[in-house]
Parts: C-alpha cells; structure tokens; sequence
C-alpha cells in the first residue's frame, strides 16, 4: 500500500515537518515520504479575505503530488473555506489530499510568545485530524482523539496524536477492506 508524501507549500519548519511526519507514520502504520517544497500558488490567495483558500491548495497537492498514495501540505498561511472564517486544515473525504495550515496554530497568532514545541505537537494532532479524513474517518466524540472537532485552540489543545481505540479499528478495518482490494481479494 502507498504511504503519504508530505510537501511544504512555501517555506515551512523543519522541525515541524519532521514531528509531522513522524505523528502520520505512527498513527496510520505507513512510511511518510517527503516532497520538495511546492511553490504558493498566487491564485489561492484572496485579497478580500486576506487568507488563503485551502480547496485551491487541495488542488495544487493534487497536481503536484505523487500518483497514489496521499499527500499532505503544510503550509505558514492562513487557509479559508467559503463558509468558514478559517480553518486550520482541510481534507477530501475518502479522497487523496490533506493540508494543514500553521498560522493559527502558532502561539503568536494570539498574543502569546512563541513555543515551538506547542506549534509542533498542534500541527502533528491536526495533520493526523486531516490525513484520517482522508482514509473516510469523521469527527469522533472522543475529545481526546484527534478526529474530534476543534473549533478553537482549546479543543485542540486537549487533543493527542494518535487516534482513540474506536477510531483506530475503524482505520484497520478500512486500510484491511483497502489492502484486500488491491490484492484482488
């Protein structure tokens, strides 16, 4: 089975790259492959909203990514969805393609001092959030699972990187039903 390709969009951290690619492997059993980084697209950005929008980036993961498998982009910019004010990532159910915006979740965003080890362990929860999407899990109830919603940094915050044992199963019996298709079983 493919494993997900991780690309930064513009300029990223290294530190963040690898905490995040270290949280998807573990979490989803599966090697995490590192990309270049992929340039911004200048058609994503909206002057009005002063953000980025993250179908646009899907789009571009897309593209640009590897044929197969799942891609994930993080990127430093501040993302949108139409009906949202912000996100801080955005998936395709079922689909090939996560991205995870770093903006909100970097302490200063809110008036607090920077903490790498907080933007780390905030991105590595949100990227796991994005990438299960991606493999057909919805919003858990478990609020300490990283499926669940979070519609603010509290929620966030109180989240882990590895998912809860409901959500667990309901992956290995998804990446099973995925694994025998593609052996033709």
């Amino acid at each position: 089975m493919s494993g997900v390709s991780l690309a930064a969009i513009g300029p990223a951290p290294e530190t963040v790259l690898a905490r995040v690619a270290s949280a998807v492997g573990r979490a989803f059993s599966m090697p995490v492959e590192r990309l270049p980084p992929l340039p911004e697209p200048e058609a994503a950005y909206s002057p009005a909203r002063r953000q980025w929008d993250a179908a646009l980036l899907l789009r571009l993961l897309l593209a640009r990514g590897p044929d197969g498998g799942r891609v994930l982009g993080l990127t430093e910019r501040d993302l949108f969805s139409p009906v949202l004010s912000f996100v801080y990532g955005q998936a395709q159910l079922r689909g090939r393609a996560a991205v995870v915006s770093l903006a909100r979740l970097r302490p200063e965003f809110h008036g607090f001092s920077a903490d790498a080890a907080v933007l780390e362990r905030r991105a590595a929860a949100e990227a796991v959030h994005e990438i299960g999407h991606t493999f057909g899990l919805v919003h858990c109830p478990d609020r300490r699972c990283p499926m669940s919603l979070s519609i603010d940094l509290a929620d966030l915050d109180g989240k882990g990187e590895d998912p809860c044992p409901a959500c667990s199963a309901l992956l290995e019996e998804g990446l099973e039903a995925t694994c025998a298709r593609a052996e033709g079983g």
